[in-house]
């Protein structure tokens, strides 16, 4: 596996573009992906009972429809608690771009990002629906993952190639998250795209588990979004031998998870008001959900993520995010460390270097591990740190 350019029109047969309609005033605000030929689609979505019309059209059409020809997507605005009218608006956008496609409205998937609450100003909405469609191209990878970004600072894009059944198979990515964003996903929209030949089953399956390895390994603040998407499409444009089983699925779903974490991880360092990229791990754990339950109460924890912002080695907010996370815990076996460094051994403090470690925290990538020694099973989480500007952005 290689790391190409491209972004998500690295894969042959798609097209993107990335448009400003005034949602945002002057920025990009609506993009449109496009595939030449109809595509399997598969998607993960929100865990959040309160659900944006979009995912609630998509979501729907993953599942019953199948087949996509396009996504379109809008940013700086949720389209979510408005109601019948923000369904329909969702349909309108889905509807416009399969007309412009000249493709079946029901292949459009729909997607948006942006504060709740709001009607989408929809005549806006379809003169950029309008422009974006006419504006496809090749290269035009860059300007969808602009349009799609929020409060984010930077894009989001990644493609990688793999030999698999006798041809090089292409994944492209995109994504946005910068807030509202916690393990099982957020405020985070994922847009996957490859020319595999692929079992449509097989296709979801893989998502799946490339989901369960990456955005919900994630967390910026705790708060789960109502308009979490990963939407996944393939095309079959690539004539390699259908991937179902053996060798070619576990090359695919290596690519897939590549992919995914490396989006994931990006998500993350661009947090809001973040400078640190904190990596936590839970090891010893009597079971694989108290490892999980464990690493996020850590990975969440307001305390521990302002310590670390100020390169504090306050490993007590540790101990007792793991005492209250709901994981089977023996205190006085607990071991805990920080960037190597081993600061409590059975739940009591050792003597290490505090000036050399406190050095060693003001990096911008941080690892925390705590070992449970109760058992065989781990878990790692992604976060970033609490600065003041996480409050600024979200006033």
């Amino acid at each position: 596996m290689k790391r190409i350019q491209g972004g998500i029109t690295a894969p042959t047969g798609f097209t993107a573009a990335g448009v400003a309609c005034g949602i945002k005033g002057s920025a990009k605000d609506l993009a449109i992906i496009a595939s030449e030929e109809p595509c399997f689609a598969a998607g993960v979505f929100t865990t959040n009972r309160v659900k944006a019309a979009p995912v609630q059209i998509t979501r729907r059409r993953v599942r019953d429809v199948v087949i996509a020809h396009a996504v379109v997507v809008n940013s700086g605005n949720a389209n979510c608690c408005t109601g019948e009218k923000g369904l329909r608006d969702a349909r309108r956008m889905a509807d416009l771009c399969g007309e412009v496609l000249g493709v079946p409205p029901e292949e459009v998937l729909v997607a948006s990002t942006g504060p709740i609450g709001r009607f989408l100003p929809m005549e806006k909405v379809e003169r950029g629906i309008r422009r974006a469609a006419s504006m496809l191209r090749k290269r035009g990878g860059r300007e969808a993952a602009e349009a799609i970004l929020t409060t984010d600072t930077v894009t989001k894009q990644i493609a990688v190639t793999e030999r698999i059944g006798g041809a090089e198979v292409r994944i492209g990515a995109m994504a946005k998250g910068a807030g509202m964003i916690e393990p099982n996903m957020a405020t985070m929209l994922a847009f996957i795209t490859t020319d595999a030949v692929i079992d449509r089953q097989a296709f979801s399956e893989l998502l799946a588990n490339a989901v369960n390895k990456s955005f919900n390994r994630v967390t910026v603040d705790g708060d789960r979004s109502t308009n979490d998407m990963v939407i996944a499409l393939a095309n079959g444009l690539c004539e390699n031998k259908m991937i179902l089983l053996g060798a070619g699925r576990e090359l695919f779903q290596e690519a897939l998870d590549f992919v995914c974490s490396e989006l994931a991880k990006m998500i993350v360092r661009d947090g809001e008001g973040a400078t640190k990229f904190i990596e936590v791990t839970v090891k010893g754990a009597r079971s694989p959900r108290d490892a999980d339950r464990a690493a996020r109460a850590i990975a969440n924890s307001a305390l521990v993520k302002t310590a670390l912002h100020g390169g504090s080695a306050n490993w007590g907010r540790i101990m007792a995010a793991l005492g209250y996370s709901g994981a089977s815990i023996k205190p006085h076996l607990v071991d805990i460390y920080l960037r190597g460094v081993k600061v409590a051994s059975g739940g009591e403090p050792v003597d290490y270097d505090a000036s050399k470690l406190s050095k060693a925290l003001k990096r911008k990538e941080i690892e925390v591990v705590a070992d449970l020694n109760l058992g065989k099973f781990e878990q790692t989480v992604w976060t970033c740190d609490l600065s003041e500007e996480y409050v600024a952005v979200n006033v």
